[in-house]
């Protein structure tokens, strides 16, 4: 049986508390949008699995259906999807983010 690309995201989704879908890696950003992403999550001392869109085209489209959102990068958090890089920065600049992680009892680094 062949794997559809939806069941390949909904696996990654659900197996990480904390997964950005981005354009590189943490390490090695390839956008802004995905560079500042990271940055935020970092200054969360979030734990966070990354998938790389640019390695994988069905991932990268298949990943804007699952969603039913138009751009990259994209985090899920327990599953639920949270946003992109202009959401991510809004919560994390009104402190909605941290609450939000905390809500969900994901675990950080710090």
């Amino acid at each position: 049986m062949t794997e559809t690309i939806e069941t390949r995201i909904d696996d990654i989704v659900k197996k990480n508390d904390v997964v950005l879908f981005m354009k590189g890696s943490p390490l090695f950003p390839q956008c802004g949008f995905s560079s500042r992403a990271v940055a935020i999550l970092q200054h969360l001392n979030v734990e966070f699995d990354s998938v790389d869109v640019l390695q994988d085209q069905e991932i990268r489209q298949g990943i804007k259906s699952y969603s039913d959102w138009p751009t990259i990068p994209q985090l899920y958090v327990k599953g639920e999807f949270v946003g992109g890089s202009d959401i991510m920065m809004e919560m994390y600049e009104s402190g909605e983010l941290a609450g939000h992680m905390k809500e969900k009892g994901v675990a950080t680094t710090a």
